[in-house]
C-alpha cells in the first residue's frame, strides 16, 4: 500500500503491531518513493521528501533523497525551499561531496528579495558550511552583516561565527562590521554580535587588542540592562535579558584580562552588577557567578576581588547543591589568588564536609587542603581528623596523605606532628601510603626526646587495636628499635608511668604475628622487631630463648622472604657479642627535603624551648659551600652562641654590647667561659675542622663522631672554687679525666670538661673521643682542642648532658689513638659521678 502524504504514512507506521511489520512498511514505502523520484513528478516531490525525512528520523536510510532536496531548493515556491533546506540540513553534512552543489543555491537565496528566503539560506549555511563553502560565501555573509533588516543581521552574525570557526585566517574581515553590530539596539542582534566578537578575540591576539577600545560601549550596554525598568519583552524572573548580560560579562572578562586600563573602565559596572542583582533566584545567581569569574580574571582592585569571593561564600549557604558545588569549585581555583579572603569562609567550607552530597564533600575537602597554613593548621587538621572518622573509604587514602603532608609542612613542633600522625594511624591505618609511614619513622628516629613518648603511645594503641596495618607496622618497627626505653622507663599514659616487663612487650609483638590481620609484610616486620628486642640489654635470657625458638620455627616457612629472614636472624644468635653490634639501634636516616620542600625534622620538639631544642640536635644547619673549608665566622659564632646558651647567658646581649673588634670580643667571651673549668683557649680552639680519618663508627646509639682543630690551647688560668675531676680512662699512657659542673638554675643540665694527657714520653696522635648516654638523657659535644697530645700538654673537650632531675649520669666512651705507630682502641662505661649531681637544689 502506498501512502499519498506524510499524515497517512505516520498513521500507517503507528498502526504496526511489531517492529518487523514497521520495518517492512518502511522498506515498502522507501521503494515507492524511489520509483516516484525516477518519474520526476514535481508535484509529488514535496510529499515524498516530507515522508523521507520522517523515515530518516526513525533511523532508516534516506540518503537517496539528497539530490531531490536540491531540486526542491531551486523551486520558486517558499514552502518547497523551506522543506528542501530542511532536508539538506538533515541528510547532508560538511563532508558530503554533494555539498558543493548547494553553494550556488545558497548564494542565490542570500540575495533573494524575500527576507525569509534569505533567512533559510543563512540558517542552512550556519549548520552545514564546510571550510571551502565558508571561503566562497564569506563576502556574502559580510555584506549581509550590514543589512538594514535586524532579522537578517542576527542570522548573518551567526553565519559569520561559523566562518570564523572554519576559517580563522579570514576572521579579521569581519572586524568593522562586528564593531558596528555592538552599537545595535536590538537585543537579538547584540547577543549574536557579542558571541561573534568573543570567538574572534579568542582566535587572534591582534583582534583582541583592537576590540579593547569597545570596552566603554559594552559597559554602557551592560549599565542600561542593569538600570532599566521592567521590560516585558526581555524580562526573566524580574531581571532584564540575563542571557545578554552573561554574554557581555564573558566578553568583558576576555578584554580585561591582563589590561589594567580596560579593567579600570569596567570596575564600577561590575561592582554595580554584584551589588544590585537579586540572588534569590537562579537567574540572578547565574549573573552573579559570571560577574565573580570576570572580577577574578581581570586586573580588578583588591576590594572588588574580596566582594567576588564573598559572593561565592554566600553561594555556599544556598540550599541548591548545584550552586554550592559551583562556589566550591571556583573557590578552589582562586584560593591561591587571595587566600585571606577565602579564609573568612573557612567555617562554612568545613560545614560542607558534612554535606550529604558526595561531590560537595569532595570539593570541600580539596578546598580545605588549600586553606591550611601555619596559623590555622591545628584547627583545620582537627576538623579533617573528625571527618576522617566518618569518611567513606574512597576518601581515606587521599585524606590521610593530605593530613600528613600538611602536618609535615606546617606543624608547629614535632610533638604535635607525631600526635597527628599517630591519630591518623589509629583512625585509618589501612589507608596510609608507604611514603607517609616512612616519613613518620624517620621523624621519630631524628627526635630522641620523643622516642619514649612515641613508643609508649604506639604500645598502647597496638594493645587496643591490631587491625590497622600501618599502625601495626609503625608500632612493630619502633617497639623493636626502642624497646629498652619503654622496658627500662615504663609506659607513659596520661602522666602516669606504667611499668612493663620484657615479657609483656614480646607477648604483644608475638600476638600480631598470630592475628588474622597479619599479612606478609607485617610478619616480616615482626621477625625483625623481635630479633632487635632480643639484642637489647633489657631483655632477659628466657625471652631471648623464646624469640630464638620462634625464629627457628619460621626457618621452614613456605614463604620465601620469611624463611630467609628467619634463617639469617637465627644465625645471628650464634655470633655471641657480635650480635649486639649488628642489631644496635639504626642511625637516623639522612635528612631529605620532601615533596613539599620541607624537612620536618628541623622543627622544634615542642616540649623544649628554642635554643635548647637546637642544642639537642633538632636543627641541622647546612653550611654554605663557600664556608665549608675552615668554617670561619659563622661556625665560630655558632659555637659562641652554644656556650652562651649552656651557661644561661643571651647570645643577643653578647652581640649587641659590642665595643671591641669582633675577633677580640669572641676570644674574650670564650676565654671567660673556659676559665670556669680551669683552662682557657682562644676562639680557634672551638672551631671544628674535618673529622679524624681513623675515627671508628659509634657502637652506642647516641654517640657523636668527634672533630678537632689544629691550634694548641693557651695556658690556663686557675679557677675558684676548684672542681672535682674523675678519672674515666687511664691505660696505654693516656689518661682522661672528666670534671662535671652544674648550675642551680638548670637542674639536670651537667657541663663536663674532659682533659686528655699522656703519661709517657711519646706523643699520642689522632685521638678520637666518642661518647654516648642512655636514651633518657641527651648529649651535646663541642670539638676537641687538639687530637695530638704532646707530653706535658693538656688537651680539652666540652660536653653537655641533659638528664632527668635526680638520675645518675652514665657515659659510654670509645677512645682510639696511636702512640709510636701502635694503634689502640678501647671502650669503657663510666658511672663515677656523684649520685646527686642532677638533683634539684
Amino acid at each position: 500500500m502506498v501512502y499519498h502524504n506524510l499524515k497517512a504514512l505516520i498513521k500507517g507506521i503507528r498502526s504496526c503491531k511489531t517492529v518487523a511489520d514497521e520495518r517492512a512498511l518502511i522498506q515498502q514505502e522507501s521503494a515507492a518513493i524511489r520509483a516516484s523520484f525516477r518519474e520526476e513528478d514535481s508535484f509529488q516531490r514535496h510529499n515524498n521528501i516530507a515522508k523521507l525525512l520522517y523515515i530518516h528520523m526513525l533511523g532508516s536510510p534516506a540518503h537517496f533523497g539528497q539530490i531531490e532536496c536540491l531540486k526542491l531548493v531551486a523551486s520558486p515556491r517558499f514552502s518547497d525551499k523551506r522543506l528542501g533546506y530542511l532536508g539538506i540540513m538533515l541528510l547532508l553534512d560538511e563532508n558530503q561531496e554533494v555539498l558543493t552543489l548547494v553553494t550556488n543555491s545558497l548564494k542565490n537565496d542570500m540575495n533573494h528579495s524575500n527576507m525569509y528566503a534569505v533567512g533559510l539560506a543563512l540558517c542552512t549555511f550556519a549548520n552545514i558550511a564546510s571550510e571551502e563553502m565558508s571561503r566562497d560565501l564569506a563576502n556574502e555573509i559580510e555584506k549581509l552583516l550590514g543589512s538594514s533588516n535586524t532579522y537578517i543581521r542576527k542570522k548573518a552574525a551567526l553565519c559569520a561565527l561559523r566562518v570564523v570557526k572554519k576559517v580563522p585566517d579570514i576572521a579579521d574581515h569581519f572586524n568593522v562590521k562586528a564593531k558596528n553590530l555592538l552599537t545595535d539596539r536590538n537585543h537579538g542582534v547584540l547577543l549574536t554580535a557579542i558571541t561573534l566578537v568573543t570567538e574572534m578575540c579568542q582566535i587572534e591576539t591582534a583582534i583582541l587588542d583592537e576590540f579593547r577600545s569597545a570596552v566603554p560601549l559594552l559597559v554602557r550596554n551592560l549599565k542600561s540592562l542593569v538600570t532599566t525598568g521592567y521590560s516585558p519583552e526581555h524580562d526573566v524572573s524580574g531581571i532584564t535579558d540575563p542571557f545578554l548580560q552573561v554574554k557581555i560579562l564573558r566578553l568583558l572578562r576576555l578584554l580585561g584580562r591582563g589590561d589594567e586600563q580596560a579593567s579600570e573602565t569596567m570596575n564600577d559596572i561590575l561592582a554595580q552588577v554584584a551589588t544590585n542583582t537579586d540572588s534569590s533566584k537562579n537567574v540572578g545567581n547565574s549573573i552573579l557567578y559570571e560577574t565573580v569569574l570576570t572580577v577574578l580574571e581581570i586586573e580588578a582592585d583588591t576590594g572588588l576581588r574580596v566582594m567576588a569571593i564573598n559572593i561565592l561564600g554566600k553561594f555556599l549557604s544556598n540550599k541548591d547543591n548545584n550552586i554550592r558545588y559551583v562556589a566550591l569549585n571556583t573557590l578552589n581555583k582562586v584560593v591561591s589568588m587571595d587566600t585571606n579572603a577565602v579564609q573568612r569562609h573557612r567555617n562554612i567550607i568545613l560545614d560542607c564536609l558534612r554535606d550529604g552530597d558526595i561531590s560537595i564533600r569532595r570539593r570541600a575537602l580539596e578546598l580545605s587542603y588549600a586553606l591550611i597554613n601555619e596559623q590555622n593548621v591545628r584547627i583545620l587538621i582537627r576538623e579533617l581528623l573528625a571527618f576522617l572518622e566518618v569518611a567513606d573509604d574512597e576518601f581515606k587514602l587521599g585524606l590521610t596523605t593530605q593530613i600528613c603532608l600538611a602536618a609535615e609542612r606546617f606543624a608547629p613542633n614535632k610533638r604535635w606532628h607525631i600526635d597527628t600522625v599517630l591519630r591518623v594511624l589509629k583512625l585509618a591505618g589501612n589507608f596510609v601510603r608507604e611514603e607517609i609511614l616512612s616519613a613518620f619513622i624517620r621523624l621519630v628516629a631524628h627526635t630522641p626526646e620523643l622516642q619514649a613518648y612515641t613508643a609508649s603511645k604506639l604500645y598502647l594503641a597496638l594493645k587496643a587495636d591490631i587491625s590497622q596495618e600501618s599502625l601495626t607496622l609503625a608500632a612493630t618497627w619502633i617497639l623493636g628499635e626502642y624497646s629498652e626505653i619503654i622496658v627500662s622507663g615504663g609506659i607513659v599514659d596520661d602522666d602516669q608511668i606504667i611499668v612493663i616487663s620484657d615479657k609483656d612487650l614480646v607477648d604483644l609483638v608475638f600476638s600480631i604475628i598470630d592475628s588474622p590481620y597479619a599479612n606478609y609484610l607485617i610478619r616480616q616486620f615482626v621477625l625483625a622487631s623481635v630479633t632487635k628486642i632480643a639484642a637489647r640489654s633489657t631483655t632477659t635470657t628466657p625471652e631471648q630463648d623464646r624469640i630464638a625458638e620462634v625464629l627457628a620455627k619460621y626457618t621452614t616457612s613456605p614463604e620465601l622472604e620469611l624463611q630467609q629472614r628467619a634463617v639469617e636472624f637465627a644465625s645471628l644468635f650464634s655470633l655471641g657479642d657480635m650480635r649486639f653490634g649488628v642489631l644496635e639501634q639504626m642511625p637516623p636516616p639522612e635528612l631529605k627535603a620532601t615533596v613539599m620542600g620541607v624537612v620536618s625534622e628541623n622543627k622544634p620538639v615542642g616540649s623544649t624551648k628554642g635554643k635548647e631544642a637546637d642544642l639537642l640536635g633538632d636543627e641541622i644547619v647546612s653550611t654554605p659551600a663557600g664556608q665549608s673549608n675552615g668554617q670561619p665566622a659563622a661556625t665560630a659564632q655558632s659555637n659562641q652562641d652554644l656556650l652562651a646558651e649552656i651557661f644561661g647567658s643571651s647570645s643577643s646581649s653578647m652581640t649587641t654590647s659590642a665595643s671591641p673588634p669582633p675577633g677580640q670580643q669572641q676570644r674574650s667571651t670564650v676565654d671567660d667561659i673556659l676559665s670556669l673549668f680551669g683552662s682557657s683557649g682562644n676562639a680557634s680552639n672551638l672551631m671544628p675542622d674535618t673529622p679524624h680519618p681513623n675515627a671508628a663508627p659509634p657502637s652506642y646509639p647516641s654517640s657523636f663522631p668527634q672533630t678537632h682543630a689544629n691550634p694548641p690551647p693557651a695556658p690556663a688560668a686557675p679557677v675558684q672554687p676548684r672542681l672535682t675531676a674523675y678519672t674515666a680512662y687511664d691505660k696505654n699512657d693516656v689518661k682522661i679525666t672528666l670534671t662535671p659542673q652544674t648550675s642551680p638554675t638548670k637542674p639536670g643540665v651537667v657541663m663536663i670538661l674532659a682533659r686528655f694527657q699522656v703519661s709517657g714520653g711519646q706523643t699520642a696522635t689522632g685521638l678520637s673521643f666518642q661518647a654516648a648516654v642512655p636514651k633518657s638523657q641527651q648529649l651535646q659535644m663541642l670539638p676537641m682542642s687538639n687530637p695530638n697530645i704532646n707530653p706535658g700538654a693538656v688537651e680539652t673537650q666540652q660536653m653537655r648532658v641533659v638528664a632527668p632531675a635526680g638520675s645518675n649520669v652514665r657515659l659510654r666512651l670509645r677512645i682510639a689513638f696511636s702512640i709510636n705507630g701502635q694503634d689502640y682502641q678501647d671502650q669503657v662505661d663510666f658511672a663515677g659521678f656523684p649520685a646527686n649531681l642532677t638533683a634539684q637544689s
